[in-house]
């Protein structure tokens, strides 16, 4: 796969001049719509802070806005960069500098740090080929980026997702991007393509794809604030909604109306798998929008 993404890196890149700015664009619309859509169990949407205390909807839209020059520039680096380990060096760089434009912006409350990593991927590997925008041919590129060593990124930065990563022996975020962030494409999208096919409405299977993702994933949010067994109630919680017909029926907006009194009782907010949401929005996406752009 490397091999294949270094030959493909050094043929001549023929994607418009716009492309990174209509790229950036759409990160942050996916991100402004994952932390709209409600209700959400546990997390900051547009009625309600969720489990937090220091963010709310204006923030993190806030927040998603400040970001947009740093996915332009993520896509700029995957539209141009020819040599992959440069790439992932620069892209870390790039990155780093997101997240102190983030800290800045919000007046130093995290919002976005796991979204800068797992859409900031997404984004240059979207760029990197921009004649292949199937969320399976983005992930796994993205994939093959994170499997790169970015020989200046700190050994340990003293976030509370790594120390849960090491605590608990989880992969969390990059062990889902190492692997081609199999919850977006083999969890998140297809609960979202079942959901509409069956006639639920947009925010219904939006919500259906959240809470798939959170039935299965170790989701470091969860466990740096909970534990193992805050971990096992949101997945069993978000199971049960879906057991019950998922967002769209009543019987599962009962339930899901408890997993979000459960988890704001127990302070603990599914962050990891929004980011993932928000991902496979942001490729969702790019298969109707992006390519129009490309023809231009």
């Amino acid at each position: 796969m490397r091999d294949n993404l270094a030959m493909k890196a050094a043929q001549p890149r023929r994607a418009p001049p716009d492309l990174a700015e209509r790229l950036g664009e759409q990160v942050v619309a996916a991100l402004i719509e994952e932390v709209t859509l409600a209700p959400k169990p546990g997390l900051v949407d547009i009625r309600s802070r969720g489990a937090h205390h220091d963010l709310d909807w204006e923030l993190m839209c806030a927040s998603a806005l400040a970001l947009q020059p740093t996915f332009t520039e993520l896509a700029r680096a995957g539209l141009e960069m020819q040599s992959m380990p440069a790439l992932r060096e620069h892209i870390g760089a790039i990155g780093r500098d997101g997240e102190a434009r983030m800290l800045d912006a919000t007046r130093g409350v995290n919002t976005h740090r796991g979204a800068i990593w797992a859409l900031g991927l997404l984004v240059t590997a979207a760029a990197a080929e921009p004649a292949d925008l199937t969320p399976h041919g983005i992930a796994a590129r993205a994939g093959s980026i994170a499997r790169f060593p970015d020989r200046h990124a700190p050994a340990l930065t003293g976030n509370k997702g790594e120390q849960a990563c090491l605590d608990y022996n989880v992969g969390g975020a990059r062990g889902q991007a190492q692997a081609g962030f199999p919850h977006v494409v083999e969890v998140a999208l297809p609960e979202l393509s079942r959901s509409r096919l069956r006639g639920d409405s947009e925010t219904a299977a939006r919500l259906n794809a959240l809470l798939a993702v959170m039935a299965s994933l170790d989701d470091t949010c969860v466990l740096a604030r909970g534990g193992r067994s805050a971990l096992a109630e949101m997945q069993d919680g978000a199971r049960r909604v879906l057991e019950h017909d998922g967002a769209a029926s009543l019987a599962g907006r009962r339930h899901l109306k408890m997993l979000d009194r459960r988890l704001v009782e127990l302070h603990v907010s599914p962050g990891g798998a929004a980011d993932l949401l928000a991902a496979a929005l942001f490729l969702n996406r790019l298969q109707s929008e992006v390519p129009h752009t490309t023809k231009a």
